[in-house]
């Protein structure tokens, strides 16, 4: 080995060691913060603090500057403070949010004892104008990657639906991108905004479509709405994520999403992924038939949802320690059929226990579904926060590479209890009728959960408790739909449902020969399908997929 490589590993080597030195003694520091109940302890913790600055300079971070200034304030050494602030605002990255102590709702608490300090106002008016032009960074970034002819995309000049069809399919003149990370500020409600963050490939080609992955991240009922996302978004429990994504040319977005806004419970939220998706659609060049979602813990329960509940846009699902249950309806288990679920289980996982996943594996088997459940040993529910996950995710990556949705599949199911819900690629169940008596096809299908797994971290033991628990919960009356086509013949069989209606794309039928539709073996409708114009334009401005554009409907009443 050359002796510079000799150095430069040395180097590598105490770097990472000094770092994790310094988290050790931060870490500490912090615990002795929290616990503290009078000036001496706050003076121990500090005391670390200082400790760790003075060993490690070089791995100062802005969480140890921000706690040392709040304990030094606290303990009135004034100098000290403001000389631990200055050190934080002057952190140089493009990650740099130092700003954000200095101007949070909690900072004059926090603070109080430096606000008769003159250098209170001068250090609060930098900390104020750092945070102007980091919003103002912000609002440019989003402008930039929004910014795109797609959106200039009209109709008035087409005179017919088959032009307009034509100039949906064929569209390509998307903008190049100036970086490869942005945080998006998206509206959830007229007073409420979060974020998603998107990272591009290396060398983004605007002519290029590419597969794009939503992660929805775990502990929605401890998580807060956020107006912004940086970088840090791509590490830690993401790292392979991130690693594997660029590897594979996959477009990653990191959501954000709160107690009440999720995608999950309550059903506030739900909305949130497809109307990201749509406006994503709009900036960058996305493969309409590669989009996936994956998530962990509640977000892998969220990627479910959708699967179960709206999987109209999506090719794939993905899911590390999922609890693979509705919490807004029911669980209609069947509708697996359509697409696909990869999940990842582990055997200490409290969320959802082996026993659980065993019986959910027996079912899906049962009904020949695309499922897969990936089960590791001797790990608990936060399993992606080890290193050991790490050949799970190329597993991931090279699954997804060989998916492709097909909107158009000659067979379809699809069941409901809230019609908001009752579109399944070409076909949607628009009224239910709560009265009649169901098919004998149309059944629940449920399980008992035996057993719950409890995990003590501290003494690393997996204990189990004897429950009696239903998997799934069916609080509402569904309706369901099973079909085919083949030949212009469509066969479609109802349970429990009022109306429906039959989406058609020249991609599924001849446009010159007649359609004929039967329903519960009785003929309803027979005619040949129009480039319905305003059908046209108005599906696409729902969605803006490109490669699922519906020509005609069919609207059946029963």
């Amino acid at each position: 080995m050359k002796p510079y490589l000799i150095l430069v590993l040395f180097v590598c080597s105490i770097t990472k060691i000094n770092a994790q030195s310094y988290n050790k003694l931060a870490d500490s520091a912090l615990h002795l913060m929290w616990e503290a109940k009078d000036t001496t302890d706050y003076r121990n913790s500090l005391n670390v603090y200082e400790k760790a600055f003075k060993l490690y300079p070089n791995s100062i971070d802005k969480t140890g500057l921000y706690k040392a200034a709040v304990i030094s304030a606290e303990l009135k050494e004034l100098d000290k403070s403001f000389e631990f602030l200055e050190k934080l605002l002057s952190i140089n990255s493009d990650l740099n949010t130092t700003w954000s102590s200095l101007t949070s709702r909690y900072s004059t608490s926090e603070y109080k004892n430096l606000l008769v300090d003159k250098r209170w106002t001068l250090i609060a008016g930098k900390a104020q104008s750092m945070k102007d032009i980091f919003f103002k960074k912000l609002k440019d970034n989003q402008f930039e990657f929004e910014t795109g002819r797609f959106k200039t995309l009209t109709f008035p000049k087409a005179k017919t639906g088959a032009e307009v069809y034509q100039m949906i399919k064929s569209f390509n003149d998307f903008k190049s991108k100036k970086q490869r990370n942005y945080s998006i500020k998206f509206k959830v409600t007229d007073s409420l905004s979060t974020s998603y963050f998107v990272s591009l490939p290396a060398n983004y080609n605007p002519k290029k479509s590419y597969a794009i992955m939503f992660f929805l991240h775990g502990a929605v009922q401890i998580n807060t709405l956020a107006e912004y996302q940086n970088e840090s978004i791509l590490g830690d429990w993401n790292r392979f994520y991130t690693k594997y994504a660029a590897l594979n040319q996959v477009i990653m977005v990191y959501p954000k999403g709160s107690k009440k806004y999720n995608w999950m419970a309550p059903d506030d939220g739900f909305f949130m992924i497809p109307e990201m998706l749509k406006e994503i659609k709009q900036s960058i060049n996305i493969d309409d038939d590669k989009v996936f979602i994956t998530g962990h813990s509640n977000g892998a329960t969220g990627s479910f949802s959708y699967l179960m509940k709206q999987q109209n846009p999506f090719a794939g699902f993905y899911g590390f320690n999922t609890q693979s249950k509705i919490r807004t309806g029911g669980t209609f288990i069947k509708n697996v059929l359509n697409r696909s679920y990869f999940n990842v289980s582990t055997n200490a996982d409290y969320y959802y226990p082996p026993d659980a996943n065993d019986s959910l594996n027996v079912i899906m088997t049962d009904l020949k579904a695309d499922y897969q459940d990936h089960r590791y040993i001797g790990w608990p529910h936060w399993f992606p926060q080890f290193d050991e996950s790490e050949p799970v995710y190329p597993m991931i990556f090279r699954d997804l590479a060989g998916r492709k949705r097909n909107a158009f599949q000659p067979t379809i199911y699809w069941e409901c209890d809230d019609v908001k819900y009752g579109k399944a690629d070409w076909i949607q169940i628009n009224q239910l009728d709560t009265v009649t008596k169901r098919s004998d096809w149309h059944r629940n299908i449920n399980f008992d959960i035996l057993k719950l797994v409890n995990y003590d971290q501290k003494n690393d033991k997996i204990t189990a408790t004897d429950t009696l628990l239903k998997a799934f919960n069916f609080p509402r009356k569904s309706g369901a739909i099973k079909g085919n086509y083949k030949n212009n013949l469509f066969n479609i069989e109802t349970s429990d449902v009022k109306s429906l209606s039959i989406f058609i794309s020249p991609e599924m039928v001849d446009v010159n020969k007649p359609v004929v539709v039967f329903v519960n073996g009785v003929k309803k409708i027979e005619r040949k399908p129009i480039y319905n114009k305003e059908l046209i334009i108005n599906n696409f401005e729902k969605t803006y997929d490109r490669k699922v554009v519906w020509i005609d409907k069919f609207d059946i009443q029963l």
